[in-house]
């Protein structure tokens, strides 16, 4: 297998966490006999620092042209002027446009290595195993948006194709898991998420009518994803709501830094990063969890190269290093060592290759 992987480290701990990230990937090359040539770009606040633009020309050649495009992180106080023409948050929007990437995919699995890590109670942690299926690219962050002194306003707006589209992508999902979905919206109340529900209703029974549907409204779904996350299996949702939930669903698994995400186009491409932000706080320390990344690197593998064994080595690997004890500072128990971003992804490199 031979592929070209656009690497955009951006802002932050994203350099950090995708060097062990790329590392990871090479392991796998050399285990494999793979060729994966890694060409690096710039986004977000580097990119404005660099180029003036937050998703400058080079990178959006470097978009297309790539099988799949790994990316760290975006943003920092040192772009936070809200009154700024560019900022860094502009660069990822205008990277998913880019590359029509439209379902964002978070898997989210509990390990009994990481249950004491979770603030829930390893009763309600036990056996959980769900996917995440985000519109990406409509919704408020996307609709027309203006601001005065005094007003404010951003459009939320969607139409029937693209709540379609994510809809058969999480249809999919299912049929190759549990066979059930939570559409979440908030219909009692808004236009868009009335469509939602309403497309959802005709579509899915039709399409899929071995899959299970139910509805929940946006606040229910929040509760519910905490006091009884182990009855969800493909949750499909719009662009904000599944930002927000997902934040919350790393509760689950103990910390931000454990989990992945895939945004999938209907060309087999695909931008793979950690759901995390830039962490401008301990970025340079060496502290950052790379395992999201990592993870995410094996949804690459998985969805976009074709890999599925390798994918499921890089995940075997990850899990049997947090059984052994190997823990960053986000997910180590108070008083005991925690191992740098570097140690965790050389520990996780070796796991990879002693699977020859």
């Amino acid at each position: 297998m031979e592929a070209l992987i656009g690497v955009l480290p951006g802002d932050g701990i994203g350099g950090e966490v995708i060097a062990e990230a790329v590392g990871a990937l090479d392991a796998v090359a050399a285990l494999g006999g793979h060729r994966f040539e890694f060409r690096h770009g710039l986004i977000g606040g580097a990119a404005i620092d660099a180029t003036g633009r937050a998703f400058p020309e080079d990178t959006r050649q470097l978009s297309r042209e790539a099988d799949a495009v790994l990316l760290g992180a975006v943003g920092g106080p040192k772009w936070s002027d809200p009154d700024a023409s560019e900022r860094p948050e502009q660069g990822l929007l205008d990277l998913r446009a880019a590359m029509g990437v439209y379902a964002n995919v978070r898997p989210v699995r509990t390990h009994p290595a990481l249950f004491d890590a979770s603030p829930l109670k390893a009763e309600r942690l036990e056996g959980v195993d769900l996917v995440v299926v985000r519109e990406l690219t409509g919704g408020i962050y996307f609709g027309e948006k203006h601001r005065a002194v005094d007003r404010a306003s951003d459009l939320c707006s969607y139409e029937r194709s693209e709540i379609e589209r994510l809809l058969r992508t999480g249809g999919r999902m299912a049929m190759e898991r549990r066979r059930k979905i939570t559409s979440v919206d908030k219909a009692n109340v808004l236009e868009t998420s009335r469509l939602w529900r309403r497309v959802a209703d005709g579509l899915l029974p039709a399409e899929f009518p071995d899959v299970v549907l139910e509805h929940l409204l946006v606040d229910a779904a929040a509760m519910h994803l905490l006091s009884r996350p182990r009855d969800f299996d493909v949750i499909v949702t719009e662009n904000m709501f599944g930002d927000i939930l997902t934040d919350e669903a790393s509760m689950l698994v103990g910390s931000l830094g454990m989990l992945p995400s895939a945004s999938l186009n209907d060309r087999g491409g695909g931008l793979y990063e950690p759901i995390h932000g830039s962490a401008p706080d301990i970025a340079g320390l060496g502290v950052a969890n790379p395992c999201g990344t990592i993870l995410s690197a094996a949804m690459l593998l998985r969805h976009s190269l074709g890999l599925d064994a390798e994918a499921r080595r890089v995940e075997t690997a990850v899990y049997r290093v947090l059984e052994s004890g190997v823990r960053t500072r986000d997910l180590a128990t108070p008083g005991t060592p925690a191992a740098t971003t570097r140690q965790m992804g050389e520990a996780i490199r070796h796991q990879i290759a002693a699977a020859r």
